[in-house]
């Protein structure tokens, strides 16, 4: 897990290596500490370490035949907030090609 930095005029940001942000988002994702404890625990803010997680954490996996209502209710929940995403995400690829086929014309 190494650290590299570099300056950049007066301010000094830190860059951390591809292997290093996985290892702290499996301190979450695996081991289950919260992002503040996992953050504190590798030096980093905890923003820095929820960006990582939305882009480096595994998918959870689909509830079984055998699952239990928590725990479908919190698949729905993730299922539900992804529906929301990919909807807004859709709305603005609507309005983004309505824009560009106005600007062609």
């Amino acid at each position: 897990m190494s650290k590299e930095s570099k300056v950049t005029g007066k301010q000094h940001r830190r860059s951390f290596t591809e292997e290093f942000k996985r290892d702290a988002v499996n301190l979450v994702a695996v081991e289950g500490y919260s992002f503040n404890r996992a953050a504190q625990a590798v030096g980093v803010s905890a923003s820095s370490l929820r960006g990582w997680y939305e882009k480096y954490a595994p998918e959870p996996q689909a509830c079984g035949e055998d699952a239990t209502f928590q725990q479908l209710q919190e698949e729905n929940s993730r299922l539900r907030k992804k529906l929301r995403e990919a909807e807004m995400e859709r709305e603005v690829l609507k309005k983004a090609t309505a824009f560009f086929a106005k600007e062609s014309q």
